[in-house]
C-alpha cells in the first residue's frame, strides 16, 4: 500500500476451512495487551487489524476470529474500497454468525481505511496485525506493524525481491529483539503429518536430494476495465506481475520449496533453472512465466528438483519427496519408506488437523499467555529468497548464486504509491507486457 495446502492438495484455504514490546529498564518483555481496550470495553481484548482485504485476508481474519481467545477486529485496511466493503460484508453475513465470527467484528466506518497509505492509520489501533496485500507490500507492513510493537501473521511471500527481502531480515531481527510474535502464513509447519514426518526425518538418514512440485491450471484474471490507470490495472490483476506477485514460483511454489527448506534445515546456495510461457501469452498475462523448472544446490552437495506450472489440461501435482541414504519421505502420502519401499511409518490420517486454523490457533494462545513463541520471520525471508533465486535462474538461463543475489540491491519496486503514478513495467503499444528472455535476460 504505500512505500516509506495441505499435503499435496489443491483446496484453497478458504474450501479447507469450510470443510473440516516495550523496552524498560534495559530488560526486554513482550508487549502488553491493553487492559482497558477502548473499542471493546473488555479488558484483556486482543485487537486486531486486517491489511488487506481480498481472499486470503478475510480467510485469515475468519481464522482469527474463530481461535478460543479473547478477540476482535477493530481495524481494517485495502487500497480498494470494494474489496474492503466485500470483506467486512462476508465477516458479518449470517453464515458467520456460528463461531461468533460476527459478533467479534467491530469495525465502524472510521476505523475502514482505504488507499496506499491505509496501513498507517490501522496498525496503531491494533495488538496483533494481519498482513495480506499483495506480497510486494509486505516488507513495509511489516517494518511498520514491528516498528509500532504489533505481533504480526503475515501471509506468504514476504518480498518479491532481494531488497525487500534484506528489509525483512532486518525487520525480523528487530522484531525478535523487542519478543513479538510474528507467523508467517506457510502453513505445512502447523500441519500434524508434516510434524509427525520431520520428526522422524532421521529414519531416512542423510537427505541427499529432493522434488517438489505445485502444478495445476493457473489462477484467475481480472481484464482491463475502462478508466482504470495502468497503476490501478496492475494492481487489480497483481498476480501477473512480478513486483507485486513475484511470479507463481515466488506466490505458489513457496510452500513446497520451503518444505524442503524445513527438512534440510538450509538453504541452497545456487540454483540453475528454465522457463517460460507456452499458454500464457495474451495482454492479461502480464509479465510472468507459465512454468518454471530449478535445479537447487545446497552446501552439502544435495539437489532439490523443483518445477511448478500453470497450463490447463495438463497433470496437476503438489506435493514434496526426500530421499534419504537410508528411504524416502512422501509428504502427500504421508509416510516413510526404505529403499525396498517397505513402510517404516504412516500417518495417522484420523489425527490430521486444518493448519490454517492451528496457526492463528496457537498465535493467539501464545500472545494471550503472554508467550514470546514464534519468530518465524526470518525463515519466511530465506525460503522466498529461495523461491526468488529460482525465478532468478529461470528468467536469465544463468547460475545464479546466494550471496550475489541476496546482496544485488534488485528493487523492482515503484519510487512512488499512487492511483496516477507510473508503475515499474508498462505495456508496449500492442498492450503487451515485455517478458524475461533466458540467455538475454541479466542479473548478477
Amino acid at each position: 500500500m504505500n512505500k516509506k495446502n495441505p499435503s499435496g492438495s489443491n483446496t484453497s484455504r478458504r474450501e479447507f476451512v469450510k470443510s473440516s514490546s516495550f523496552l524498560a529498564g534495559g530488560l526486554l518483555a513482550a508487549p502488553l495487551l491493553s487492559r482497558a481496550n477502548y473499542f471493546s470495553g473488555s479488558p484483556g481484548t486482543i485487537r486486531i487489524a486486517l491489511i488487506g482485504c481480498g481472499g486470503r485476508g478475510t480467510g485469515a481474519a475468519t481464522q482469527a476470529l474463530l481461535t478460543k481467545e479473547n478477540v476482535k477486529l477493530v481495524a481494517m485496511a485495502d487500497a480498494f474500497r470494494d474489496r474492503l466493503d466485500g470483506s467486512y460484508k462476508e465477516l458479518t453475513s449470517t453464515d458467520n454468525s456460528e463461531g461468533n465470527i460476527k459478533a467479534r467484528v467491530d469495525v465502524p466506518e472510521e476505523r475502514k481505511f482505504v488507499g496506499f497509505d491505509a496501513y498507517l492509520k490501522a496498525i496503531p489501533l491494533a495488538d496483533v496485525v494481519i498482513l495480506a496485500t499483495p506480497p510486494g507490500f509486505r516488507p513495509i507492513h511489516f517494518e511498520e506493524a514491528i516498528r509500532q510493537n504489533k505481533h504480526v501473521f503475515m501471509e506468504k511471500p514476504v518480498a518479491t525481491d532481494p531488497a525487500g527481502i534484506k528489509k525483512v531480515l532486518e525487520t525480523a531481527a528487530i522484531a525478535k529483539q523487542k519478543k513479538l510474535n510474528v507467523v508467517v502464513g506457510l502453513q505445512r509447519h502447523f500441519q500434524n503429518s508434516y510434524r509427525e514426518l520431520i520428526k522422524r526425518k532421521d529414519m531416512i538418514g542423510d537427505i541427499v536430494s529432493a522434488q517438489a512440485w505445485w502444478n495445476n491450471d493457473g489462477v484467475w484474471v481480472h481484464p482491463r476495465q475502462p478508466g482504470q490507470t495502468e497503476m490501478e490495472y496492475q494492481m487489480r490483476n497483481w498476480y501477473y506481475f512480478v513486483w507485486l506477485c513475484g511470479d507463481h514460483i515466488t506466490e505458489q511454489h513457496i510452500h513446497n520449496i520451503d518444505v524442503i527448506n524445513w527438512f534440510k534445515g538450509g538453504y541452497p546456495v545456487k540454483a540453475q533453472g528454465m522457463g517460460g510461457r507456452e499458454v500464457r501469452k495474451g495482454k492479461d498475462y502480464g509479465e510472468i512465466f507459465d512454468h518454471h523448472y530449478v535445479e537447487f544446490h545446497y552446501a552439502d552437495g544435495s539437489i532439490l528438483n523443483s518445477q511448478c506450472r500453470h497450463q490447463p489440461k495438463t497433470m496437476s501435482k503438489v506435493d514434496e519427496l526426500l530421499v534419504g541414504t537410508r528411504g524416502k519421505i512422501f509428504c502427500g502420502d504421508a509416510n516413510i519408506v526404505d529403499h525396498k519401499g517397505k513402510v517404516l511409518y504412516q500417518f495417522d490420517r484420523k489425527t490430521e488437523n486444518n493448519p490454517y486454523q492451528t496457526e492463528h490457533d496457537e498465535l493467539f494462545a501464545a500472545i494471550a499467555k503472554g508467550q514470546y513463541k514464534f519468530e518465524q520471520a526470518e525463515h519466511g525471508a530465506r525460503s522466498t529468497m529461495t523461491s526468488i533465486l529460482g525465478r532468478m535462474a529461470t528468467y536469465s538461463g544463468q547460475v545464479i548464486e546466494w550471496d550475489k543475489a541476496i546482496n544485488s540491491g534488485i528493487d523492482l519496486h515503484p519510487k512512488e504509491y499512487a492511483w496516477a503514478a507510473t508503475p515499474p513495467v508498462l505495456p508496449d503499444a500492442d498492450g503487451m507486457y515485455a517478458a524475461a528472455i533466458p540467455g538475454v535476460t541479466k542479473y548478477v
